[in-house]
């Protein structure tokens, strides 16, 4: 399994706008993309301007069809400027075999 995990720091005005945007990313990616197994938006509770995503994917192939999808390409032209700062990871998954 193909594993992303993205941390995002938001600017703190955005923080409600960006959201939305992410739940509807999440749920596409989830609806319309075959290759897409988990998709988990999780909120630091302390610090709302601070999101996580865990993504699983059934291989690379799948992340980058993800990343095609004109879903992504909207939300990512749309939350881009309400970011302060994002890292990404990709991990390969082995536990559960």
């Amino acid at each position: 399994m193909h594993v992303i995990t993205v941390e995002f720091t938001l600017r703190r005005e955005h923080v409600e706008s960006f959201m939305p945007a992410m739940r509807e990313n999440a749920r596409a990616s989830l609806a319309e993309e075959p290759g897409c197994l988990q998709f988990d938006v999780c909120v630091d509770p302390e610090d709302p301007a601070r999101v996580f995503l865990y993504e699983v994917y059934a291989d690379a192939a799948a992340f980058r069809a993800h990343l095609a999808a004109p879903h992504f390409k909207a939300f990512d032209a749309a939350v881009g400027p309400w970011v302060a700062s994002k890292a990404v990871r990709t991990l390969t998954r082995v536990v559960p075999g």
